[in-house]
């Protein structure tokens, strides 16, 4: 009996060291105690399977009570021990709840983000705003990238583009870009071998896709399976740290990689969260480095991501002076503007994007608690550092320019974006796009943040950027406005004196405005230069990688009208 006994103890062994691998193979709990998933694992899988097992071994114990000898049925001792250790870890997670609080820690959580003041005009560039903003939203990014790939008949059928586009700066230029995924398991295990062959790449300011074919194969992504998932090959590296915002990012030389942001609390165990670091995944063979925060490469742009850096603003906002002030007196409290969500009938924080200094900005406006539709300033941070500026600038809210861009072209029911902020004669100005039922973009629009009946709308952005420096100039007076000069291809567009360049072709495009075909040139440093074909028909013969010498001048947008071209 005590063999079979033995045995039975070793099969429950056996059974329970399973149960843990299996759990935590497809779990994937991180080991820290600042995880509340991690209290939960260990309460629910670590020590209550043993804990009902043990229920079943009581201990029979002879008592006498008024001198009659009776057998009491108890539970044994280490049945106590499991069901007190698993109240231990339910009350833990109670108190480092309770422990965070923002009654207790108001001040902890106003100071988390840390945001400095600046000048609008002194720190956003006029002449490279429009180049450097990222205008396209996802769902437009996501129609692109669809078509783009499903022109390419040897992909469509085993992989789709992943709708998680990524905004990230390439060589100082906005871009967003999507990993190919496995288009279900069994596309994946036919294909697992050479892996993931592309992703693509969209440009938000010229509105267009590219298909990206890697020399090597990514095997370790989101919807790979088994060892090769992403965030199973992550965690199996790292089996402490709290991971999250898990995307895809290029670097300068359009390798793949996934970034990993790593999470950490600053107040009680669960409260005051913020990253600390960053794991970075190289897809291709699995290979992960951790990274903190101060020594993440700068082709990384994403590690604090919108939702959080948002969140933290609406804590330095809302609870600077005190949380019975962000409840009742509501002296000072101020959030991110708001936007409604028809998803989910909600509404969210929004945020534009901004290229600047290498690095992708967000932007959003700053309004009261009251929701008064007006704004009281504006924060850009960077999402790689979290270096926050605000500007101290009154205004209409995002949601009121919309509205006004809207209703320039209200008869033609175009839905405007989220609007991103520029520099016009050191004047803040919403730049947006107009887009119709099917989410193509059809007009370009912008608004004076100080006076938003100031509305320009157009067709390209050159053009409404022109239409609405000349209607800043005469107050908002369309009637007073003079078409003035235009430039040799007919464009209202004021150019800077002639300058000679020597560039390299990096991407050629044929572009039709107003009835007449464009080429517009690509230089490897991201320098864009523009002329009508009409006027210069030997353009069609230069070649990706041709080095040129131009004679041209630079427009306010940042491109160049050329004058003259020779190889």
């Amino acid at each position: 009996m005590k063999g079979n006994k033995g045995i039975r103890i070793a099969i429950l062994i056996v059974i329970y060291l399973l149960w843990l691998g299996c759990t935590y193979y497809v779990l994937l709990p991180a080991l820290n105690p600042h995880s509340i998933g991690f209290w939960l694992y260990l309460a629910l899988v670590v020590l209550l399977p043993p804990a009902l097992v043990s229920l079943f071994h009581t201990s029979d114990v002879k008592v006498t009570k008024k001198g009659v000898k009776m057998i009491k049925t108890v539970a044994n001792t280490p049945a106590k021990i499991l069901f007190g250790a698993i109240g231990a870890c339910i009350i833990i997670i109670l108190i480092g709840d309770i422990a965070g609080a923002k009654l207790f820690h108001a001040k902890g959580y106003a100071s988390i983000l840390k945001t400095e003041d600046y000048e609008f005009s002194e720190d956003i560039n006029q002449q490279t705003a429009l180049s450097m903003i990222a205008l396209m939203d996802t769902n437009s990014a996501i129609r692109l990238g669809n078509r783009e790939i499903g022109s390419l008949s040897d992909l469509v059928s085993q992989y789709d583009v992943s709708d998680d586009y990524s905004q990230i700066d390439r060589n100082g230029a906005p871009q967003k870009v999507s990993a190919l995924r496995y288009a279900g398991f069994f596309k994946w295990w036919g294909n697992r071998d050479k892996g993931v062959p592309g992703y693509v790449a969209v440009d938000p300011v010229e509105q267009n896709a590219d298909y990206v074919k890697l020399e090597k194969g990514m095997r370790y992504v989101p919807s790979a399976y088994f060892n090769t998932d992403l965030e199973r090959n992550i965690r199996f590296h790292y089996p402490t740290a709290i991971f999250g915002n898990t995307h895809f990012e290029v670097d300068e030389e359009g390798n793949p990689y996934y970034v990993a942001s790593v999470y950490t609390y600053k107040i009680g165990l669960f409260g005051g969260d913020t990253v600390k670091g960053a794991i970075i995944c190289d897809p291709t063979n699995g290979d992960c480095d951790y990274y903190d925060v101060a020594e993440i490469p700068t082709w990384v742009d994403d590690v604090f991501d919108g939702e959080l850096l948002t969140k933290q603003y609406n804590w330095t906002g809302e609870l600077g002076n005190g949380f019975w002030n962000s409840l009742f007196g509501k002296k000072g409290c101020k959030k991110c503007t708001e936007t409604y969500n028809s998803e989910d009938e909600n509404y969210v924080a929004d945020y534009g994007y901004v290229a600047k200094d290498g690095d992708i900005w967000i932007y959003t406006g700053i309004t009261s608690v009251n929701d008064d539709a007006s704004n009281i300033g504006f924060i850009l941070v960077n999402q790689r550092t979290s270096e926050a500026h605000y500007y101290s600038i009154a205004g209409a809210d995002e949601n009121s320019a919309m509205s006004a861009a809207e209703g320039e072209v209200q008869e033609k029911g175009y839905q405007a974006s989220f609007p991103s902020l520029i520099n016009v004669y050191d004047k803040p100005t919403y730049v947006m796009v107009l887009k119709d039922a099917s989410g193509i973009v059809k007009l370009y629009a912008m608004v004076n943040v100080e006076q938003y009946n100031i509305v320009t709308t157009a067709s390209n952005l050159d053009d409404c950027f022109s239409k609405y420096k000349k209607l800043v100039k005469a107050g908002g007076d369309e009637d007073a406005v003079d078409d003035g000069d235009t430039n040799d291809d007919g464009d209202e567009t004021e150019l800077k004196d002639p300058v000679d360049l020597e560039v390299t072709i990096a991407s050629i495009e044929y572009v039709a405005i107003r009835g007449d075909t464009y080429v517009y040139l690509e230089a490897e440093d991201g320098t864009i230069l523009r002329q009508k074909f009409a006027d210069n028909e030997s353009l069609i013969s230069l070649r990706i990688g041709d080095k040129i010498k131009v004679n041209a001048q630079q427009s306010e947008t940042g491109t160049y009208y050329i004058n003259t071209i020779s190889k």
